[in-house]
């Protein structure tokens, strides 16, 4: 074995290390017989000098076999799951996963929490009263293979060496690189067991990716790697120009959800819900075209299979499935504001994560880790895109638990949502599919 500041130079001269030497790496980390500051270089050589496809797979396999892997063969397969990099009012989770349930896919799905404006899946549906998401994984598996569906979070160790690598490259400048990033999305949904992957690469204000060549290399270097590493997966690339659903928060979010396996809301969030259904079921076996998958995907909403199914999930997991016909069971925030605009005129732009961030001030989301969060408050969208507005007409509306974080999200919330005279070209939803 080689002293591992040899390694750190070679990547750092931009050669490609081999399998035993990411090995090394990888298990150095996990053991502790590297330091953090030799991590930390060698962190910032992949992040100068990029890594091969074979080295990107050969790093994502080994952190994916640093700690647990799920093994769902037992249950009837394909299984499938659904991962999003991340953006504001994206409720596509909460809609998709009983939707794919109600069309014969069975989901597993380990989620993790809210950070930042994008929120946790777990946070949403633990605003729903009862409903514990801490189950073992056998106790997951059984849920699943009686109901065909269970959300639970992410077991510590499941990818220990992607804990060690993030917590670096969070206070290194390290964050914004593609193998990395690749690496840390894939080996935990890789540990998870599933069969099936639809990736959600978010593109635009309100993402991580701001640019669509960043999305695209990102979108097909994941599902190039899922491929290789014995996974069906694939990605769409969707635009976050606005908030994708009107709703930003907690049971604002579980609200929307909701409302819309009633068949009740239309428009960008059921698309994109949509379209990452029809690569499941196609990915899954289920269907041989999009145009099938669609169908059924309405179906279950139409019959109301999907919304019984997202019943169940509540009722399975210890929560109050009442919500589903009594969206007042849901916590409600104790004040209400509604953001005029500053002056008439259309919808222009949106500073999508200036919405996001102000959503976390009034207490939809986290700061660091250990924040509380409030599960009532948050934002309801007033307008879209290209909408026209009339001075002192409703923006959006905020919720929170003080009088004083209503009043101080409204000029954030009239910068953030940009009027002009002349009524915009919009922009594309779909941006591209991997």
């Amino acid at each position: 074995m080689r002293p591992f500041v040899e390694l750190i130079s070679k990547k750092r001269d931009g050669l490609a290390l081999t399998d035993q030497e990411i090995h090394q790496f990888v298990m150095g980390a996990v053991q502790g017989t590297i330091a953090d500051y030799q991590i930390s270089a060698m962190l910032m050589a992949i992040f100068c000098r990029g890594m091969t496809e074979d080295e990107t797979v050969c790093l994502t396999r080994e952190m994916t076999l640093s700690g647990r892997t799920v093994d769902l063969s037992a249950l009837p397969g394909p299984i499938a799951d659904k991962h999003s990099t991340g953006g504001v009012a994206d409720t596509t989770t909460l809609i998709l996963a009983p939707l794919v349930a109600a069309c014969g896919v069975p989901v597993f799905k380990m989620s993790g929490r809210g950070l930042g404006f994008s929120g946790g899946t777990l946070d949403k549906l633990e605003s729903i009263a009862g409903f514990s998401t801490q189950l073992s994984v056998p106790e997951a598996m059984a849920l699943c293979r009686k109901s065909g569906i269970v959300i639970l979070g992410q077991t510590e160790d499941l990818t220990p060496a992607d804990a060690i690598f993030y917590a670096l490259r969070d206070v290194t400048a390290t964050v914004e690189s593609i193998p990395l990033i690749v690496s840390s999305i894939m080996s935990k949904k890789i540990a998870a067991g599933t069969d099936v992957l639809a990736l959600d690469v978010k593109c635009g204000s309100g993402a991580f990716m701001k640019d669509l060549d960043s999305a695209q290399t990102l979108a097909r270097d994941m599902a190039a790697i899922g491929r290789r590493l014995g996974k069906r997966v694939s990605a769409v690339i969707t635009s976050m120009a606005q908030p994708l659903g009107r709703f930003i928060g907690n049971s604002l979010e579980v609200e929307e959800a909701i409302l819309a396996l009633r068949g009740e809301v239309e428009g960008d969030l059921m698309e994109v819900t949509y379209a990452l259904g029809e690569e499941i079921l196609v990915n899954a076996g289920r269907v041989s075209t999009f145009q099938e998958a669609r169908q059924m995907l309405k179906k279950a909403v139409s019959t109301g299979a999907a919304l019984k199914k997202m019943c169940l999930l509540i009722r399975q997991q210890g929560g109050d499935a009442g919500v589903i016909d009594d969206l007042s069971l849901l916590p409600h925030a104790r004040y209400a504001f509604s953001v005029p605009a500053p002056k008439s005129g259309y919808v222009g732009a949106m500073h999508t994560d200036q919405i996001g961030l102000t959503s976390v001030l009034l207490g939809a989301g986290r700061q660091k880790k250990s924040d509380r969060i409030d599960p009532s408050a948050g934002i309801r969208m007033e307008v879209r895109l290209g909408d026209y507005v009339r001075q002192g007409a409703p923006l959006c509306t905020v919720f929170a638990s003080t009088d004083s974080a209503c009043h101080n999200a409204v000029i954030p919330l009239q910068q953030a949502i940009v009027l002009c005279d002349k009524k915009p070209a919009l922009p594309p939803l779909i941006l591209d599919r991997q």
